[in-house]
Formats: C-alpha cells, structure tokens, sequence
C-alpha cells in the first residue's frame, strides 16, 4: 500500500511541478486574446510531456546503483556470482541482446532490469531473493528481467508515461481556457483565476487518471516478460515456482525509478487500479494456460 501511495503521490507531484513550470515560463503566451494557439500549446506539452521521461530513463542506470547500493559483479570471482553472470549471459545470448551488466544488491526479496537501451542494460537481484529461493527459481526470475530488457519494456513504458504527462499538460489547459473564457467570460488578454484553479486541479485528477493508464500498461508487460521467461528456461514451471514462492514473501521495497521492473509488489482492492504489477495467483494461471 506504501508504495502504491508513493507512486500516486510521486505523479501528483511531478504534474504539479509541470504546471508551476509552465507557467514560470510563459505558456500562458499560449492564451491570447484571439483564442488558444493549439498548434504551440501541443509542442510545448510535448516538449515537457517527454522531457522528464526521457531525462529519466537515460540516468536509470546510476540512479538505481546508487539508490539501491548495487554492486556490480560481472568480473567477480565469487562462485555465487559467476554462477548469476553466467546465468544473465546465457539468457542474454537466446533473447539477442548484448551482455547486461550485472548486480547484487542488499534488501527483501526482489530483482530489477533497468537501462536506456537494450544492449546496454543493467539486472540486479537482491541478497534476500538469493536466500529465499532454489536456483532454479532464481534462474526464471533473472529471465523475467532479461526478458524485460529484451521486450524493450524500459523505453515503453517511458514512452507511455510521456503521452500521458503530455495528454494532462494539454488537456488540462484547454480545459482551463474554456472555464476561464466561456464559462467565467473572462475577457482579459491574460489568464484569470478560473484558468489557474482549473489548471490545477484537473493536473491532479488528470494525473491520477493518467497513472492508471500507465500501470494497466505495466501489468500486460508484466504477463510478457513471465512468459519469455518461461521460453528461455524452455518451459514454464520454474517461473511458477518462483512466482508461487514469491506469494509467501514481502517483496522488498524499490526505489520510484525501478519499481515498476521489480518482480512484484502487492496492491488489493481499489488500488490495485495503480498496481504495476498483476495479482500473483493471476500471473500463475496466465502461465499455466496453454499457448
């Protein structure tokens, strides 16, 4: 629930911040006496839809080895992490992709894959995933997040979240323009009062909305990257195993810029709307479903 709240709050946040900036900047020049220049509202939304997302998934690489502690091992001697390299390498070569680095982290159960591009791509599992599982299981776990990697899955999502955050800044304006102008009637060169209100609260409640999109988004990829697991281990029971041990664990908790690439988490009820990932039992039967 923590982290689901987290999520929320973080998106919040940022459309928020969006908006004070855009406005510190000038986009009320957008808003003229003659009616609303769509044309450049578009590409200053766009600009600031994608700017952060983009921005973030170029430093997702340094930012989850310092967020987390990772410690990458790819040229370790420890048997236990050649055992893993050689792992991620072999999964690595059947999915096409190019040698990950490869790292170990100290926390609850869990792993993640992050990284701008496919071939330069970074997996790491926690030392609590390496004490809880069997090998095999933290094999089909490892090819969950290479299987991320190799779906792309990174730069999707980046993308989906930049419409998103590109659909709130635009839409949230016209709106505003319409309370302002035609509802409010006012007849000002500049913005009034109705504009700013309108402007903040539907960045909030177009935020939320948009969150949601995002998080459907990231449970199918979530059934994906499980079902190229169980490609690359050549049949998918070491996946269910893995996923069937993990219900009976807390997954450990991730930091915002990894969490929606991290093996699972937990959301019920309403919430389960803003869940990254899907109900553990329903990964199980979509694994266990003949293709």
């Amino acid at each position: 629930m923590k982290r689901i709240l987290l999520f929320v709050g973080t998106n919040l946040a940022v459309m928020l911040v969006l908006g004070t900036v855009a406005s510190l900047l000038g986009v009320n020049r957008y808003l003229t006496a003659n009616g609303l220049q769509l044309g450049q509202l578009l590409g200053f939304a766009l600009v600031f839809g994608f700017g952060g997302a983009i921005i973030s998934l170029l430093m997702s690489k340094p930012i989850a080895k310092w967020s987390t502690g990772a410690q990458v091992i790819n040229d370790s001697a420890d048997p236990t992490h050649r055992w893993i390299v050689g792992t991620v390498q072999g999964f690595a070569q059947k999915a096409g992709i190019a040698m990950p680095e490869v790292a170990i982290y100290g926390g609850e159960p869990n792993a993640f894959a992050t990284g701008a591009f496919k071939n330069s791509a970074l997996v790491a599992v926690s030392t609590g995933l390496l004490q809880s599982m069997s090998r095999e299981e933290v094999e089909a776990v490892i090819g969950h997040e290479v299987a991320h990697v190799a779906n792309g899955d990174m730069v999707t999502m980046t993308l989906i979240q930049g419409v998103m955050n590109t659909f709130v800044v635009f839409l949230s304006r016209v709106i505003g323009y319409f309370v302002d102008r035609v509802i409010l009637r006012n007849d000002r060169d500049g913005p009034g009062i109705g504009y700013v209100v309108t402007t903040i609260v539907l960045d909030m409640l177009l935020g939320v909305l948009a969150a949601i999109v995002v998080a459907w988004f990231s449970r199918q990829r979530e059934f994906r990257a499980d079902r190229g697991a169980a490609d690359l281990m050549g049949r998918p029971q070491p996946m269910i195993n893995a996923l069937a041990r993990l219900g009976g664990l807390e997954p450990g908790e991730l930091p915002k810029s990894v969490a929606t690439m991290g093996i699972g988490s937990r959301a019920g009820g309403a919430m389960a709307l803003l869940s990254s990932h899907p109900p553990i039992q329903d990964r199980i039967r979509a694994l266990q479903q003949p293709r």
